[in-house]
């Protein structure tokens, strides 16, 4: 068991970059959920937001270029992590394994396998993050699926060991989150104040996401030991926003906001600005709604052209990987508002998308997503892709 020893100065730190994002805050893998470079509206994505803040706007209009192809022969892949030394972490949903992937030479090399990794359905090894402490800790937390529900985890990674055998037991850090052959969320990441963020799913089991009490079909907010973060919205509770079908994407802007992206099931995909404690109404409303105790989303979708996955932050726009939609959306921000109609790259050119990470500045790296079951495998499927982004 690994204890995490802060100084005073260091949870000031955590506790006041909390604090940021409360205060901004407050100012089915294809199931129900395919379309490319052309603006969104007329293709049936729609933006709706309350008045921006006074910031810098982007573009109207973006690009994006695929700069190349860095690794190819990946099965089923999930989780994306960079490792700051360099090298790629991918997580395979079905074989339940990490591989390091060289981004330069696109070498594979496979770490091991997560001990307790029950695959089946849309259930497996999910999401991927880095320990905080990852210098000193060689830390991975991962999301997967069990026997017996969706939990995170963390194993040591040892360079040192022979390759297949690199990584230690499974600490289990969170359990106890629903399980199911569809929706079960999956994405993990630690947010700007240190805190570990998890997107769930509600397994099938719509009731789920209005239950406080359920873990399902919510945004989770966690200590890296796996405790309720220090002010959640509900008293001694890790979830932090719930109504969530089945979340698969969390970004932060560069002042800090959190963006989630929501599966839809048969009328509208989600891109959400999250505030803390807030209801994004399922399953009593599906995309924007008349009714006010609902948050909107900041833009919205037909399931066709989105099923979103993954999400990144990157040139003042987030960056949504579609797996029906088969497409890279591009929704330009001012604020927690789409300044602009969403926008569509790559339509139907590498099939589907799953997962999307900043490289850093203007690049990113997105996974394909074609042997999961549901996609048109091709020669050398799934492969990660290098993106210069605009």
């Amino acid at each position: 068991m690994i204890v995490h020893r802060r100084t005073v100065s260091a949870v000031l730190a955590v506790l006041a970059a909390n604090a940021l994002l409360l205060t901004a805050g407050c100012s089915s893998d294809g199931g129900g959920s395919a379309d490319g470079g052309a603006d969104a509206s007329p293709s049936g994505a729609t933006s709706a937001a309350s008045s921006p803040s006074a910031e810098e706007t982007p573009p109207a209009k973006g690009a994006v270029t695929v700069v190349r192809t860095v690794a190819e022969g990946l099965n089923t892949p999930w989780g994306l992590a960079p490792l700051p030394e360099g090298g790629l972490l991918v997580a395979s949903r079905d074989q339940g394994t990490i591989t390091l992937v060289d981004e330069k030479t696109g070498e594979k090399t496979e770490l091991g396998e997560v001990a307790g990794v029950s695959a089946a359905g849309e259930g497996g090894l999910l999401g991927l993050a880095l320990s905080p402490d990852y210098a000193s800790d060689h830390m991975i937390y991962a999301y997967f699926t069990s026997a017996s529900d969706n939990r995170i985890v963390r194993v040591i990674y040892d360079p040192k060991r022979p390759a297949g055998d690199q990584l230690g037991a499974p600490d289990t850090v969170f359990k106890g989150i629903p399980k199911g052959m569809i929706h079960n969320g999956g994405r993990i990441a630690f947010g700007p104040d240190g805190m570990l963020y998890a997107g769930t799913g509600e397994s099938g089991d719509r009731g789920l996401a209005q239950d406080k009490k359920s873990l399902g079909g919510k945004i989770l907010r966690l200590t890296p030991e796996g405790e309720p973060a220090p002010g959640n919205p509900f008293p001694d509770s890790p979830v932090y926003s719930y109504g969530h079908r089945n979340v698969q994407g969390l970004a932060w802007d560069s002042k800090q906001r959190l963006f989630a992206s929501e599966f839809g099931q048969d009328t509208w995909d989600e891109l959400n600005a999250i505030v803390p404690g807030a209801d994004y109404g399922w399953p009593n409303a599906e995309g924007a709604s008349d009714d006010a105790k609902y948050r909107d989303p900041i833009a919205q979708w037909h399931t066709d052209d989105a099923s979103p996955s993954g999400i990144a932050y990157a040139e003042g726009s987030i960056w949504m990987a579609g797996l029906k939609g088969q497409r890279l959306w591009r929704i330009p921000l001012k604020g927690t508002t789409a300044s602009a109609d969403p926008q569509s790259f790559l339509q139907g050119e590498y099939g589907r998308l799953r997962t999307v990470v900043s490289a850093g500045g203007d690049r990113l790296w997105v996974t394909t997503s074609n042997t999961d079951g549901r996609g048109a495998p091709k020669k050398d499927d799934d492969r990660i892709l290098e993106l210069k982004v605009s």
